[in-house]
């Protein structure tokens, strides 16, 4: 990739594509009457305002909340323009009042707890559990219990990615998840941003969060498995209650956990040119044919839209900061392509 390009990562959405740039982010959507729906936002990142934020292995923990939190307010937005008229759509340029943003943030923590049940505390219960029933005596300050758990944990979401695949609307947003990473492929080798070019490209990126969950399984182990005999032991009675405290404890854990599983992508996403960098990205990379799917040219063009609107935005402010004539993008801008 051209260093000189600006980095730009995404997400799937409900019919369409969510885009960052360092400066902006922008999120097209397929409307049913047929038509892109295009909202861009500037957006000044953590780590251009705090010093700290931009600390190795500190870094990852500040991206990973701005991500979850963009992405999730461009998924309530792709939802309202992809209704049909009368079942919640509104304006392109509606902005959401304080009430839904606070309804979204609660909705956004709910999410979050809830993944750490599914994907934290019942492969912790189930290992435990499982090692009782099966004679196996699994001790957490041994590393053997965090294998086993970093295997369940894997078991849980490879189970969950077929299951939702089963929906019609989810494999349509894996669809689109694969058109997000062909248009940042061919904007990364510096291709025309055109359907065609675009199409040539592959549906698996080292970058993908699909890569990331992956890495953080087997980062996961090791610290857990690290840390946890350097604990005092937690004698809590009865068992149920211990293991709950255990969970606590891992809880914490997984920021350092998310840290550096980022630095690892990050490193393995630069160097992919070279066979050990590819190697370590594989399996993630494998993990991606659950996740995405491939595009038609419609979600294509969807992708594209989001692309330019993002590029178009970061030339906009570049101008505005080096004083130029022009004016830098609203706040919210929206536009309908037809």
């Amino acid at each position: 990739m051209d260093a000189s390009r600006p980095y730009i990562g995404g997400q799937a959405v409900i019919e369409g594509v969510f885009l960052r740039a360092p400066r902006s982010v922008a999120v097209a959507v397929r409307a049913p009457d047929g038509s892109i729906r295009v909202r861009t936002d500037p957006w000044t990142p953590l780590y251009q305002r705090l010093r700290f934020a931009r600390w190795p292995f500190l870094r990852g923990i500040f991206l990973l909340w701005e991500s979850l939190r963009l992405g999730w307010s461009a998924l309530s937005w792709s939802g309202e323009q992809a209704a049909p008229a009368g079942e919640g759509s509104h304006g392109s340029d509606r902005r959401p009042s304080a009430g839904e943003k606070a309804a979204l943030g609660g909705t956004l923590v709910v999410s979050l707890l809830l993944g750490l049940a599914i994907f934290v505390a019942l492969p912790h219960l189930v290992t435990d559990w499982g090692g009782r029933l099966a004679g196996i005596p699994l001790d957490v300050e041994g590393p053997a219990f965090h294998v086993v758990d970093g295997v369940v944990k894997l078991a849980v979401f490879l189970g969950y990615i077929a299951l939702i695949r089963r929906s019609r609307d989810i494999r349509r947003v894996f669809e689109y998840h694969g058109a997000e990473h062909k248009t940042i492929y061919a904007w990364e080798e510096g291709l025309p941003l055109t359907v065609e070019a675009v199409r040539s490209r592959s549906r698996f990126h080292p970058r993908c969060g699909t890569s990331f969950l992956l890495v953080v399984v087997a980062i996961s182990i090791l610290v857990f498995a690290a840390v946890f005999p350097l604990l005092p032991s937690i004698g809590i009675e009865p068992r149920i209650l211990r293991n709950l405290a255990q969970v606590g404890v891992k809880l914490p854990l997984l920021l350092p956990v998310a840290s550096i599983s980022y630095e690892i992508l990050r490193l393995s996403s630069r160097y992919y040119h070279l066979a050990p960098a590819r190697w370590l990205a594989a399996p993630g990379l494998a993990l991606q044919r659950l996740t995405t799917g491939e595009p038609d040219d419609a979600q294509i063009e969807v992708a594209l839209a989001a692309l330019h609107a993002t590029l178009a935005a970061e030339e906009a402010h570049a101008d505005s900061a080096l004083g130029l004539e022009g004016e830098a993008f609203p706040t919210g801008a929206a536009a309908v392509v037809r």
